[in-house]
């Protein structure tokens, strides 16, 4: 894969520290990619990671979550299917981060969530770790894709509190999975459309084809914390994109802004999964064409050389002579001359010739958000 200059999607990314002074630890990237194969479509990358451990150097590990999981789909994107990609991106930049936490002391201990979007012509692929969450925005319904790997997602999962003692729980923050992790986080895959799926139901989701209208969300904690659900739908519905991402992120500090916010917001606009006629099926018209001109000039080529033959292997006619008569003399036999023979060309061929459009591979895009320490219980599912 290389970088685009120019994503197939319009995309707006923005981030805030929140009102209480803290450092703003989220970070986002926003990558464009062209593969190299003519034939395939493009690709559209969002990351947005959340750092965590707080003076530990959470956006040190948020950006180098970024960073890693953005190279590796660059280098790989061509080798792998989507999820295997995304799988591998983002263990490799877990394990990465977890070594250099080990190695620097002021490094001890940091990690970060991790919310993917990989968008491969029309067709979506997620992933996640930790509690920055992705959503789908769809025909005027909000659907939450992604789970929350925290203590209350798992103790509202198994009954053990109800969604009003979840509101306020001290342990509201406890993140159940994060990079930078001793052991490898498990990506969860899962992508729920509605409440009833089982999990390899919402699995088998991976790879839904996106319509035109669609809009994909990706945002940290800071915002879902103080906005509700059918409060983004109806902001991202009522306004364009930038108008919508600024007045989520003003209503989340308008309500304290205890975190950082950061918005990524993904449009479908009319006609823009519209896919071209591969050029290879183009060419392989075009030679089917000259193929079937030429089947047929050759034939007519061999029909008119066999009459020839066959004009000139037919007996000459003869005269028997009568046994009172003196024999007369034979008739000259006639051979037909070469002007005779049909000599049919073939008409020249002309193949349109193709020409390619280079890309210029953009910077990133950076932005970052304090979460609570997290545990390292290891999780199921």
């Amino acid at each position: 894969m290389i970088r685009s200059q120019q994503a197939h999607l319009p995309v707006i990314a923005l981030t805030d520290p929140g009102m209480r002074g803290k450092n703003n630890e989220d970070r986002f990237g926003i990558v464009a990619l062209q593969p190299t194969e003519p034939e395939s479509p493009p690709a559209l990358l969002a990351v947005l990671a959340d750092g965590i451990g707080g003076h530990r150097a959470g956006e040190v590990a948020a950006e180098m979550t970024v960073n890693l999981i953005a190279g590796y789909v660059l280098e790989n994107g061509d080798k792998l299917p989507p999820t295997a990609l995304l799988e591998q991106a983002i263990t490799t930049a877990s394990a990465t981060i977890y070594e250099q936490s080990r190695s620097n002391r002021e490094k001890n201990g940091m990690g970060a969530t991790c919310a993917c979007v990989y968008i491969v012509g029309d067709r979506l692929y997620t992933a996640s770790v930790g509690d920055s969450r992705i959503y789908l925005l769809r025909r005027g319904s909000i659907h939450q894709l992604t789970t929350d790997h925290t203590w209350i997602q798992e103790a509202l999962e198994r009954g053990l509190i109800s969604p009003e003692q979840a509101l306020h729980h001290p342990n509201s923050h406890v993140i159940r999975r994060f990079l930078g992790s001793p052991t490898p986080p498990q990506v969860d895959f899962r992508l729920r459309l509605n409440g009833g799926e089982s999990d390899d139901q919402a699995r088998d989701n991976q790879g839904l084809r996106l319509r035109e209208g669609d809009r994909l969300l990706l945002c940290s904690d800071g915002l879902t914390d103080l906005v509700g659900d059918e409060e983004i739908l109806a902001a991202v519905e009522s306004q364009p994109a930038r108008q919508a991402a600024e007045s989520l992120i003003d209503l989340a500090n308008q309500r304290g802004g205890h975190d950082n916010i950061t918005v990524i917001l993904m449009e479908v606009p009319p006609g823009s999964l519209a896919q071209p006629k591969p050029a290879a099926r183009r060419r392989w018209w075009l030679w089917g064409c000259i193929g079937l001109l030429i089947v047929a000039l050759l034939g007519g080529l061999l029909g008119g050389g066999a009459l020839w033959l066959l004009n000139r292997l037919e007996p000459s006619p003869t005269v028997t002579p009568s046994l009172t008569q003196p024999p007369l003399p034979s008739p000259p036999v006639l051979l037909p001359t070469a002007g005779q023979m049909p000599s049919p060309s073939l008409p020249a061929v002309l193949i349109p010739g193709e020409t390619g459009t280079p890309v210029v591979p953009p910077a990133l895009n950076q932005g970052a958000t304090p979460t609570p320490w997290p545990t390292y219980t290891p999780s199921s599912s």
